[in-house]
């Protein structure tokens, strides 16, 4: 579905065939990697498969609106710069779509060069959040980048570099799942063998460490695709 090389992950959901396919067409000539859907609900399903570094969303589209997508993604702990795309013009439109969680609002008709303009500072706006010294929070576990300490209530947790790395990718990504092969690039820098068993033994850790009995578990694993980290 993505395109070729290394350009950023676009997630693009729009109804309107002639409008997507157009975007789409524009989007990839500028080197992103889109990926695209034709309401909330199925972007929404796209997230549980691929880690975009954008995502753009049109604010009417059936089943599930812009709006209330927006809203899903950041319930989920979701922090990916979302760009919302809407006919209307009023004020009130816009700061419903600010106030869903969007950190951009575009109305149409627009000119394609501020689309990418709005896009290129988005996605540099995201890289400085995946490299910014704040505070991840998931349920009761948090994670401080600054101080590289992570407490689960009011217990504090001790990790060696590589657990509090692997944490801290899943953390900055909760809600959505993350392959094995994204986290052994990410953590590692390198691709392991398909059959290695080193991520499996520090989700293992990980879970020893950050969970018990009677508290919920976070860190799930999803057969044969990888791992996520979401509220109980």
């Amino acid at each position: 579905m993505a395109a070729a090389g290394d350009g950023p992950i676009l997630l693009l959901a729009e109804d309107d065939q002639r409008v997507r396919d157009s975007l789409e067409r524009a989007l990839r000539f500028e080197g992103y990697q889109v990926h695209t859907a034709t309401d909330g609900g199925d972007a929404l399903d796209l997230l549980t498969r691929v880690q975009p570094d954008v995502i753009v969303l049109d604010v009417m589209m059936p089943v599930v609106d812009g709006l209330a997508a927006c809203r899903r993604i950041r319930e989920k702990g979701i922090r990916t710069p979302v760009l919302m795309l809407t006919a209307r013009h009023e004020v009130a439109d816009r700061v419903a779509g600010l106030d869903a969680g969007a950190d951009d609002y575009l109305v149409k008709p627009f000119d394609l060069e501020e689309l990418l303009a709005r896009l290129r500072a988005l996605v540099r706006r995201g890289t400085v959040v995946e490299g910014d010294t704040s505070t991840l929070e998931v349920a009761d576990l948090r994670l401080d980048l600054d101080r590289r300490s992570v407490t689960r209530g009011d217990e504090s947790i001790e990790l060696t570099k590589t657990e509090f790395e692997l944490l801290a990718l899943l953390m900055h990504n909760a809600g959505i799942v993350l392959t094995r092969e994204v986290i052994y690039e990410r953590i590692w820098g390198f691709d392991f063998e398909t059959n290695s068993k080193s991520l499996d033994v520090y989700i293992g850790y990980l879970r020893r460490k950050t969970e018990s009995p009677d508290l919920p578990r976070l860190i799930h694993t999803v057969r044969g695709v990888g791992y996520t980290i979401r509220e109980p």
